[in-house]
């Protein structure tokens, strides 16, 4: 069997090669893909994110282990901060979610600079999940707090985490972030002042627009398991608010537009340097931009047309 049929089939081993072709961007995993595509887009996927320290490694395997009690099929993908110096991830989340042994299918991304919170290799990963057979994947941006709003792109429902005692809390809750999420959960819930920020968030939340699905706010003790149960809930009844909004049939079309156009750009910007390359211009255009004799808008504009490359 082709590696796109074992995944189908299920086949945890395929399942985990693929996601190294995906993640390294190698030829193989165009040919994965395109086996298995029609057979994605049928999972919930739950985007967690939230500052560095706000738990939402803790939130994500409690998650995980609730939704596999009630049957489901569950993957996880931890995005976690790249080294400086292999480009890998450095897998502490994989170390913290190592319990739930073979009912969740567990896959630490590298970010490798990406910026938004989630790695390049995101989207493809998640479709190889869904082709795998999981109907609920935890999507668990990289902890960088303000510029994660990638995930609202990828996921059915984002979940903002936030925890109270980080100074100025109204400062924390920027109107990017605010508008990106679904679901509001105030985690460790039991420190001081959880009470005020959760007051805080609705407050700010009243102040936007009046909307079919309003984003409750939760509160949440992720390490002892309390709140889970309504956050599961939560998700559960956004999915079922959505798919009876008609906005999400242009949604939809907005998202495979946005994937069209970063795809095609990927392959462009594959094929361009590739060129250069082959006319050993490559090296040369990199030293000009190096030396300032060439700005890199200039440099790609030779390269797009084609400039001293026949």
């Amino acid at each position: 069997m082709s590696l796109g049929e074992q995944i189908l089939q299920g086949d945890r081993r395929a399942l985990a090669r693929a996601l190294t072709l995906v993640e390294n961007d190698l030829p193989q995993a165009d040919e994965v893909i395109r086996e298995v595509f029609g057979h994605t887009g049928r999972a919930i996927v739950v985007g967690i994110t939230g500052a560095p320290g706000v738990g939402k490694s803790t939130l994500v395997d409690r998650l995980a282990g609730y939704f596999l009690a009630q049957g489901r099929q569950v993957g996880i993908l931890a995005v976690d901060p790249s080294s400086p110096f292999s480009g890998g991830a450095l897998l502490g989340d994989r170390v913290r979610m190592e319990g739930r042994g073979s009912g969740v299918f567990m896959r630490s991304l590298a970010a490798r600079g990406h910026l938004g919170g989630l790695a390049r290799a995101t989207p493809r990963a998640i479709q190889l999940l869904e082709a795998a057979g999981k109907d609920l994947i935890l999507l668990e941006t990289v902890g960088a707090g303000q510029s994660e709003v990638d995930v609202m792109g990828y996921a059915d429902t984002t979940i903002v985490v936030v925890v109270p005692g980080l100074g100025d809390d109204v400062q924390a809750f920027k109107a990017g972030i605010l508008e990106i999420g679904d679901v509001f959960v105030v985690n460790k819930a039991d420190r001081p002042g959880a009470d005020q920020t959760m007051r805080e968030l609705r407050q700010m939340l009243s102040l936007g627009p009046r909307l079919p699905w309003q984003p409750p706010v939760l509160a949440a003790k992720a390490q002892t398991g309390e709140g889970i149960e309504e956050i599961a809930a939560a998700i559960l009844q956004h999915k079922e608010s959505t798919e009876r909004n008609p906005e999400m049939l242009q949604r939809h079309a907005r998202e495979a537009e946005r994937f069209l156009r970063e795809a095609l750009a990927d392959r462009l910007v594959a094929d361009a340097v590739a060129r250069a390359k082959a006319a050993d211009k490559w090296e040369s255009l990199v030293d000009d931009v190096a030396r300032r004799r060439k700005d890199p808008a200039w440099a790609a504009r030779e390269l797009a047309e084609g400039e001293g490359l026949q």
